[in-house]
């Protein structure tokens, strides 16, 4: 199974900017149905910042990558959605440390450790309607694919799946966290914008990374 170099890992993060680009009045409609009707439009702000550092990043290791990412995101993003994604790359570059590749099995560790830093800052678990509901099956998936042999292609493939389950998941919950909880039973009917960018975090990584 091949390895995942430093510069794939940069692909996977201009591949999602351009996600986010694509949709970002659309995760901007979601939020303004249950939030602040900015997590399109903040994403957006937050990764268009982090490309204009592509010279830096794409020649870094992958440790420094992440956590280049999480402090471009921090600084430049307002809301939950900095905060959150700057902590899950926070947390991933510590555990990539200063490796120029990763296996797929490292991968899955980076990826549960940056779940555990938004676990712990958020404070949210599934059911709460957040990009937890999303993150948290899209990774576990991920690592019981590679865990049992199978490709990268096809963990990553399965993640997808995973994640875009999580997201239908959030629609019928009333929020429990986050600025969607004011709302109560009225925030039940409606896709969480979180696991959505969530969604579009992966598939980034199924079209970049194999």
């Amino acid at each position: 199974m091949s390895n995942i170099s430093a510069a794939q890992f940069f692909a996977w993060i201009e591949r999602y900017a351009a996600h986010i680009a694509e949709q970002k009045d659309y995760l901007t409609q979601l939020d303004a149905a249950i939030g602040d009707a900015d997590h399109g439009a903040n994403m957006h702000r937050g990764f268009q910042a982090v490309l204009a550092k592509k010279d830096d990043l794409q020649n870094s290791d992958i440790g420094a990558l992440f956590k280049g990412v999480a402090m471009t995101l921090i600084s430049t993003v307002g809301g939950a959605s900095g905060a959150l994604y700057g902590t899950f790359f926070l947390q991933a570059s510590t555990m990539a440390g200063t490796k120029t590749e990763l296996t797929p099995g490292d991968f899955a560790s980076v990826l549960e450790k940056g779940l555990a830093g938004i676990v712990l800052r958020g404070k949210a678990a599934i059911g709460d309607k957040t990009m937890v509901d999303a993150l948290q099956p899209a990774i576990k998936a991920y690592k019981r694919s590679i865990d049992s042999g199978e490709s990268l292609e096809q963990a990553l493939s399965k993640a997808v799946s995973a994640a875009e389950e999580g997201l239908k998941s959030t629609v019928p919950l009333v929020a429990r966290k986050g600025r969607a909880s004011y709302l109560g039973e009225r925030s039940a009917g409606h896709p969480d914008p979180g696991a959505t960018s969530t969604v579009l975090l992966f598939r980034s990584a199924a079209e970049s990374l194999t």
